[in-house]
This record gives structure tokens, C-alpha cells and sequence, in this order.
């Protein structure tokens, strides 16, 4: 009796949770991992940047004779996002179509809640500045008269300086 040989080769984990995730994600929200991946590809860095898909919601069918109809895409999104998705409405779901290969999505539904990027730049940090250039900086900002305008000003004066080296 011959033995089957087992490879041991390496394998990107990101191809093994998609195997994994993926069955989860299309039976809990009907959406793949692809999609999801994808999404910046599909939709552009600026949507992708403030939105992500949530579920697609298909129509239920009393009878396997019933017509097809497209689904509903949810998508959510963040603050005036919302109004460049809805803008964009038909050019996204025409994308989305294309990347799926069948008309699957028909319309759009539009979710507005915070998106966490896990790739989210964070805030640089700012060197302290030497006394030359703090005073150059009170110098400058001296003359305006409005409290609040000078130490607003101040303050991004200080930011501006302190990322140079």
C-alpha cells in the first residue's frame, strides 16, 4: 500500500484565514474575504479610505422559479462619505459587478459609523524645539491681537517646525 506524501511547503497565512474566513463571511453576512480585500482596488483610495463593505442582503425567493434580483450592498462609511458614495452610487455598483463577474449588487445601502483602518497613519512625533526657534516663533506670532488666533497659531507653528530635523 503506497502512502500519500505530505508537502510541507510554506503557505502565506493570509491564504489560510482566507480559507478559513471566508465560509463564515459568506454564510454570516454573504460577503468574501476578496471583496473585502479588494475594496480599495474596487472602489478607489478615497471611498476605501472612509468606508468598508458590510453585508450583502439578498432578496428572499418564495419559489425557486422566482426571477433572479439583485442584491443590496451595505456599505458603511463615515461622516461626508456618505454623500460621495451616494454620489458615486452607480459607477460603485457597476465596479462591484464587474469584480464579481454577474449583476449581484442592484443598490446600495449606506451605513455612517466610525471605520478603523488598521494602516491609519499615525501622528508623527514632533522633536522639541531649540529656544532660536521658539523665539523666532513668539516673534512672529506677537503681533496678532486675538488671544486664541496667536495660540492656535503658535501651536501649529511649533507642529510645522518640530517635524523638520
Amino acid at each position: 500500500m503506497a502512502e500519500k506524501r505530505r508537502s510541507y511547503n510554506a503557505q502565506p497565512v493570509s491564504d489560510l484565514s482566507t480559507a478559513i474566513l471566508d465560509p463564515v463571511l459568506k454564510r454570516r453576512a454573504g460577503i468574501s474575504v476578496g471583496l473585502v480585500q479588494s475594496w480599495e482596488e474596487i472602489v478607489g483610495p478615497k471611498v476605501a479610505a472612509t468606508s468598508r463593505p458590510e453585508k450583502i442582503q439578498w432578496p428572499r425567493r418564495a419559489h425557486e422559479d422566482d426571477p433572479y434580483q439583485p442584491a443590496t450592498l451595505i456599505i458603511a462609511c463615515e461622516g461626508l462619505a456618505a454623500m460621495r458614495i451616494q454620489h458615486e452610487a452607480t459607477e460603485i455598483i457597476g465596479r462591484i459587478n464587474g469584480y464579481l463577474g454577474f449583476p449581484a449588487i442592484g443598490r446600495i445601502k449606506i451605513v455612517q459609523k466610525p471605520i478603523l483602518h488598521p494602516h491609519a497613519k499615525s501622528k508623527p512625533e514632533l522633536r522639541p524645539l531649540t529656544s532660536r526657534e521658539s523665539e523666532k516663533l513668539a516673534g512672529r506670532v506677537s503681533v496678532i491681537e486675538d488671544e486664541g488666533l496667536r495660540k492656535s497659531l503658535e501651536a501649529l507653528g511649533r507642529a510645522v517646525i518640530g517635524r523638520h530635523k
